[in-house]
């Protein structure tokens, strides 16, 4: 089947047309109501309503730079070590070294699990309701650690609450982006980068004050309590409300965010794409793979490494994350990794080549190397991979997409933090090659496997898949096409209903087959 391109321009009129005198026709398709679609609508509408969706995400991301550099800032305390003598690293106790990485890492385990339990348990729940109970996960872990008199009740309170952190950051950022306008989606998710930041420069400061050490801990509950009770007065994702088949709901959710009436061309555009890309699969696998890679780049460019050795560097960090704000729907997700990668690149080799002059001068220049990784990672990695991640899947595998990898996230930093401290006291700066060959190593794999993903809504980049799936094109270079067929259009129909069929045209002859194969063994 030949599919000339399509031209926005020239479709965009031919989409509101169909829309207008066809709305009532898709409303009897899908057994919508109007009185079941108000009896629906949120309470919160337009701008209100995306504030308060970014509110919440942004709740959740703060925590999880919180919890992050909260315990890394007290385990070398006083008062945590009289409690917890197992982390005091003294010559006569040198495998202690090893407890104090294990008590801040073994927290990435739990995050793991948690992320992974998202596999079964996030389209079960649906958005909302695994967001809330990953926060009283956390809220239970937090009280555990808070409380600890013992290393081992410590350790697994540290694991509990890893696990609920799991939960909420591998959903937070699918359903900020399912309930993101399309146009606005880039700058809201990147801003969840900069606030965790944020939580682990609160978590800095507050262990820097003469608090005891449980206060630090507890202070988490604050913002999960935050989180875990306005996310009760949010809406459900609509695209997951389509996909469980509570249509009437999601054409509530989709008119609250778009301030417009359910007969509107756009809203009804949108809410007819959103059930195409229900029974789409084209995209699934290669996004899949490309998402758990993105994931585990994020954490192989050596951010961990940097922070380790520089705390008063995160004011430089959260000023250089606004850079990728402000960018990001101007230069597009492609280029600024990039360019980020590039700069640490570039910094991690600068990095061993003054760790090998290792002098006083090469010292200071190489606290300013720090600052400037810090700012490059900001703009091409902070809050990108989170991003990508939750705009890459297609509807029916977002919720294990996104939870495979944040595993993978989480994995590669427990990783990276477990290996970065030997790694120093064997082969010193030589560490700083390794992750400059690592960089380099993610430059092809960005530039030749990443598809482009600004500029279109959610379902736009299941007709991109399934455009290049029928065409036997690179799908890197459809997605850098402008005039690919907006979801919900009669062209994007088209595509995504070819490509459907030749799916299940497809598994017919794959099951055909293997049936013969049977048989004929059978007879054999």
């Amino acid at each position: 089947m030949s599919l000339p391109p399509s031209n926005q321009e020239k479709h965009g009129p031919s989409i509101t047309e169909k829309t207008d005198t066809n709305h009532q026709q898709i409303n009897q398709q899908f057994d919508l109501d109007s009185a079941d679609i108000t009896a629906h609508a949120p309470s919160l509408h337009g701008r209100k309503l995306t504030a308060a969706v970014a509110f919440v995400a942004g709740i959740g991301f703060t925590l999880l730079g919180y919890d992050q550099g909260v315990m890394s800032s007290l385990i070398t305390g006083n008062q945590f070590e009289a409690a917890f003598p197992e982390v005091i690293v003294e010559a006569s106790h040198p495998n202690h070294a090893t407890l104090q990485s294990f008590t801040i890492a073994i927290y990435e385990v739990g995050c793991l699990f948690g992320a992974l339990s998202n596999l079964w348990v996030g389209d079960r729940l649906g958005r909302r309701r695994t967001i809330a109970l990953g926060g009283s996960i956390m809220m239970t872990g937090a009280i555990l650690q808070t409380t600890a008199f013992s290393f081992i009740q410590l350790t697994f309170a540290r694991i509990f609450t890893g696990f609920g952190n799991g939960l909420v950051t591998s959903t937070v950022p699918t359903y900020h982006a399912e309930l993101s306008p399309s146009a606005q989606r880039g700058r809201m998710i990147m801003m969840e980068g900069t606030l965790i930041v944020l939580g682990v420069s609160i978590a800095f400061f507050v262990s820097w004050s003469s608090a005891q050490w449980r206060v630090p801990i507890a202070l988490q509950l604050v913002f999960e309590i935050i989180m875990v009770t306005c996310i009760g007065f949010l809406p459900e994702s609509p695209r997951w409300l389509v996909k469980h088949g509570r249509n009437a709901e999601a054409m509530a959710v989709l008119s609250a965010m778009e301030d417009k009436p359910p007969t509107d061309p756009e809203v009804q555009r949108t809410y007819y794409g959103i059930c195409e890309a229900v029974g789409v699969e084209t995209s699934s696998q290669g996004s899949l793979l490309i998402a758990v890679t993105c994931q585990m780049m994020q954490q192989l460019t050596g951010i961990n490494l940097t922070i380790l050795f520089q705390r008063l560097g995160l004011s430089d960090y959260f000023l250089a994350s606004f850079i990728a704000y402000y960018a990001i729907d101007y230069v597009g997700r492609r280029q600024l990794m990039l360019i980020g990668t590039i700069g640490q690149c570039i910094v991690m080799l600068l990095l061993a080549i003054l760790g090998c002059i290792n002098n006083g001068p090469a010292q200071i220049v190489s606290v300013v190397m720090l600052f400037g990784f810090n700012t490059f990672f900001a703009i091409g990695w902070l809050g990108m991979a989170w991003l990508y991640c939750a705009e890459l899947a297609g509807l029916r595998t977002r919720a294990q997409t996104n939870a495979l990898s944040t595993a993978s996230n989480w994995t590669f930093n427990f990783v990276v933090v477990m290996v970065v401290g030997p790694s120093f006291d064997n082969i010193s700066w030589r560490t700083y090659i390794v992750f400059a060959a690592l960089n380099a190593a993610i430059l092809p794999l960005v530039y030749f496997f990443f598809p482009e993903t600004g500029g279109r809504s959610l379902e736009d980049l299941d007709v991109v898949f399934a455009l290049a799936h029928i065409t036997g094109d690179d799908p890197v270079k459809v997605s850098l096409r402008k005039d690919v067929p907006l979801a919900g259009s009669r062209e994007a129909d088209e595509i995504l209903g070819y490509c459907r069929r030749n799916v299940e045209e497809s598994r017919s002859y794959t099951r055909n087959h293997q049936m013969g194969i049977a048989l004929s063994l059978l007879v054999y």
